[in-house]
């Protein structure tokens, strides 16, 4: 009787992490360069006194779905999109560098390249500062540069872009990092398209059956757990009667 409760609460649980899972890559389908989030299930014996005749199904997050998003022209000057494998240097908000696909940019009132979400934007050798009334211009392998009132143009920095050999691992924030939480070395081969944007690669269509998917294994989880303790009851109701 028991191994059915273990199955149903199990399962049940699992399912309901996997609809968090794709609400939130639903809720992120139009977000810039936003990854979508793979999850998958294993098995794990429950270890106690006697034999493991018991096993947990547990959640595995297996990381981030790397294909691209599709890539959106706006003509906007401080709009990237980092091409194949490419991604952007930032500076997180706890001080470390992390690595973004969010190319839309803009100049805080410092001069500062930043994201439209408050991220510094990392060059090869630190924030990137462009001068007062300058027109910024960004080149595909991340030179920045600015043009002035005169019509003369100067490099002011360059963006630094990686190119991962493994995976990144995603964090509570959202970026990305190292998988042993070193900086990456800067790539000259990285290239980004200008005056674009790429949007998320998550699949809406695909993420709504995958949820009513797992809404049915939710319900068919509990409907295991209702049997077992219908189960229980009569036999001990059978039990009682037997004793009496």
């Amino acid at each position: 009787m028991d191994r059915m409760i273990y199955l149903g609460m199990t399962g049940a649980k699992t399912n309901m992490q996997r609809q968090d899972v794709l609400a939130n890559n639903l809720a992120n389908a139009s977000t810039t360069g936003f990854r979508a989030e793979l999850q998958a299930v294993r098995a794990v014996p429950v270890r106690g006194d006697g034999a493991s005749t018991r096993v947990y199904a547990l959640e595995t997050t297996v990381g981030y779905d790397d294909s691209a998003g599709p890539i959106n022209f706006t003509g906007r000057n401080l709009d990237v999109a980092m091409q194949g494998k490419s991604w952007m240097a930032v500076q997180g908000l706890d001080g470390t560098e992390a690595y973004t696909r969010f190319g839309s940019l803009t100049v805080n009132t410092e001069g500062t390249l930043m994201t439209q979400n408050g991220l510094t934007v990392m060059g090869d050798g630190g924030p990137i500062t462009l001068p007062a009334n300058t027109e910024p211009s960004i080149a595909p392998d991340g030179t920045v540069s600015a043009k002035q009132a005169n019509g003369r143009s100067t490099t002011v920095g360059r963006i630094k872009m990686v190119i991962p050999e493994t995976k990144l691992v995603r964090g509570e924030d959202g970026l990305f990092r190292g998988a042993d939480g070193n900086d990456l070395p800067a790539n000259p081969n990285a290239r980004l398209q200008d005056r674009s944007l790429e949007g998320s690669n998550v699949n809406p269509i695909e993420n709504m059956v995958a949820m009513i998917s797992a809404a049915r294994q939710f319900e068919t989880q509990m409907k295991l757990l209702q049997t077992a303790e219908a189960d229980e009851k009569a036999a001990t109701q059978l039990l009682s009667g037997s004793g009496a």
